[in-house]
């Protein structure tokens, strides 16, 4: 017996010697303390070559320079780029050189919690000429701090010239409504991925430091006449939260992710993707019309994060992408009605360590594809081009760090065959440590990614070397 016994020691002590051995992590509540990171060199002021994975050898150079975080490009002709930084101010790229004045008649904007602006083309640009302005909107706030201002997600009411949807909205409800699964928001700023999910500081301007500055969602249109804004004009404003990404889908349709809010319940507009008209109205054929329970300008569900948004360029559909918790970033492809499961399911772990829930759930759409660990996604495009044809048809998306270090951003590129399985990836960019905020292919036919460091933020232009 007192052998077992003195075995039954050894064993514990056994296993204590490398419990004992792992070190106490530093926490902030249940958030790890974010790593010192790695050091970020400076840009190369020459061009860089790097030999890729499948012989698509490439060149990278700075294409511009001069922004304040710069977050979404969108070409208005063969040589000029409008750039929509987090804060809202919109300027103008002409062959690689900066306007360091704002494009004038914009929306008045607000960098709030971890909201950016994002702009889109209407697809019949050519013609019309229309640009969409995905931005948050302060609420201004007369002597008392009562917020005078947009009450509820509807079209833009009064004054503004758009017609009110199908149904009727509700009462605004963010700022009362809870965060979605509570640490959501936590989540994102954690890694800084600047999403627009349900964090405590959406819809209410964010920060820290006095009386946030109240604030929605909202969505403008103006006319381009090649040197500023026209017509500007609210055609949505949504229920707190603050600016999400917007694309247009093959079905002429414009697609608005919003965040904040209950994201399982129907009732609400947050963690939804929205589907309106290009005037802002509710289309007919949404899949919830006609529901009681249900606000009509939903078609989809149950999201955490919002970063982008892509067409598809065969079928129209959108392919989306979002934070997961520690781990869990996700590409989805939208279909109506879909449930994309947050916070019931998640391919992540919460930030103190256990896993966030069940991988799986029926009823509960997967992703197509997904990140263990995260890489911070930040935005999605398709390559359809000419100029780098061994990447033709590849996806691609940004990223602004790895596995919870800072100083590892990166550009990931997916193979995927006709039934949008994976079959391979590999890292591009991952040497010049920068957080990549927005990737998209110019009309040229190259592909361009902004960074958004603080101290050099820049738009990279990628495109064959030889």
């Amino acid at each position: 017996m007192a052998s077992i016994r003195h075995l039954a020691a050894a064993a514990l002590v056994a296993i204590a010697v490398p419990l004992a051995a792992q070190q106490d992590v530093p926490m902030n509540g249940n958030t790890p303390r974010a790593p010192q990171g790695i050091k970020i060199p400076p840009l190369p002021d020459a061009p860089v070559r790097f030999e890729t994975g499948e012989g698509q050898t490439i060149r990278v150079s700075v294409y511009a320079r001069g922004f304040n975080n710069p977050w979404s490009m969108a070409w208005v002709s063969d040589d000029t780029m409008l750039v929509a930084e987090r804060g809202g101010a919109i300027k103008i790229v002409r062959n690689g050189v900066v306007d360091p004045q704002p494009v004038p008649g914009a929306p008045r904007a607000m960098g709030a919690g971890l909201s950016g602006t994002d702009l889109a083309l209407h697809p019949d640009f050519e013609r019309n000429h229309f640009i969409y302005i995905s931005y948050t909107k302060p609420i201004d706030a007369p002597p008392g701090g009562r917020a005078a201002g947009p009450a509820g997600g509807r079209a833009a009411g009064a004054g503004a010239g758009a017609a009110a949807p199908a149904a009727a909205a509700p009462p605004a409800a963010a700022a009362a409504a809870p965060p979605a699964a509570g640490a959501a928001g936590q989540g994102a700023a954690g890694r800084g991925a600047g999403g627009q999910g349900a964090g405590a500081g959406a819809g209410r301007g964010g920060g820290g430091r006095g009386a946030a500055q109240p604030s929605t969602l909202a969505v403008a249109r103006a006319v381009w006449n090649g040197k500023g804004f026209t017509d500007l004009k609210d055609i949505f404003v949504g229920e707190g939260s603050s600016g999400g990404p917007i694309v247009f889908g093959g079905d002429g349709m414009l697609y608005v992710a919003h965040g904040g809010g209950d994201t399982q319940s129907l009732k609400t507009l947050g963690g939804k993707i929205l589907r309106l008209t290009d005037e802002g109205k509710v289309p007919p054929d949404n899949p919830f019309v006609g529901r009681a329970d249900a606000r009509p300008e939903i078609f989809t569900q149950g999201h955490r994060t919002f970063l982008r948004m892509a067409k598809h360029p065969i079928t129209g559909q959108i392919w989306q992408i979002e934070n997961g918790p520690n781990g869990g970033d996700e590409v989805n492809i939208l279909v109506p009605g879909g449930n994309y499961g947050w916070p019931l399911i998640s391919l992540g772990r919460t930030y103190g360590g256990p896993w966030q829930g069940p991988f799986s759930k029926e009823g509960i759409r997967d992703p197509v594809i997904y990140w263990m660990p995260a890489i911070a996604v930040s935005s999605i495009t398709f390559y359809t081009g000419d100029k780098l044809p061994k990447w033709k048809g590849d996806v691609f998306v940004s990223g602004m760090r790895y596995g919870e270090i800072p100083g590892t951003g990166r550009l990931d590129r997916i193979l995927i065959n006709r039934n949008y399985e994976e079959l391979r990836r590999e890292t591009l960019l991952g040497d010049l440590h920068r957080r990549i905020r927005d990737v998209k292919q110019g009309r040229d036919g190259l592909l361009y990614v902004a960074t958004d460091d603080p101290q050099d933020a820049a738009i990279l232009k990628i495109e064959p070397a030889e």
